[in-house]
């Protein structure tokens, strides 16, 4: 069953390979590596129809889903960032992506960075 949601931020330099192996990592943490455990890729709304993305979520089979800075601004995360702040509008996007993407369900791992890629994976409620 597809329950985990991956939530994403990344720099202009990452590409598609980069973000894969980011989720891939995520859902290893999470204990979730089986096929169809990944339900969907969650980043800030204008980062969503990014080639990187749209490639690395093609890769894996699942759809991307955007959010606007202040859905995700109004989420309480582990790991608030003021560079994220001052950036985006939000003080945190894979943490808080991840979260809304699962319906408000718990954070399974929380965020993870390499190559210029952030996530972190939320269990989708029911």
């Amino acid at each position: 069953m597809a329950d985990v949601c991956v939530g994403v931020g990344f720099r202009a330099a990452a590409d598609g390979a980069d973000i894969v192996a980011a989720v891939l990592h995520v859902l290893a943490a999470a204990n979730h590596v089986s096929d169809g455990a990944l339900d969907c890729l969650c980043t800030l709304d204008r980062k969503a129809a990014e080639p990187a993305l749209l490639d690395a979520a093609s890769e894996l089979g699942v759809p991307v889903r955007g959010f606007a800075a202040a859905d995700l601004a109004a989420v309480e995360v582990a790991n608030p960032s003021d560079r994220v702040q001052s950036a985006t509008g939000s003080p945190s996007v894979a943490e808080a992506a991840a979260v809304l993407g699962a319906g408000g369900g718990p954070l399974m791992v929380t965020k993870w960075s390499a190559n210029g890629v952030v996530v972190a994976a939320a269990r989708k409620v029911s």
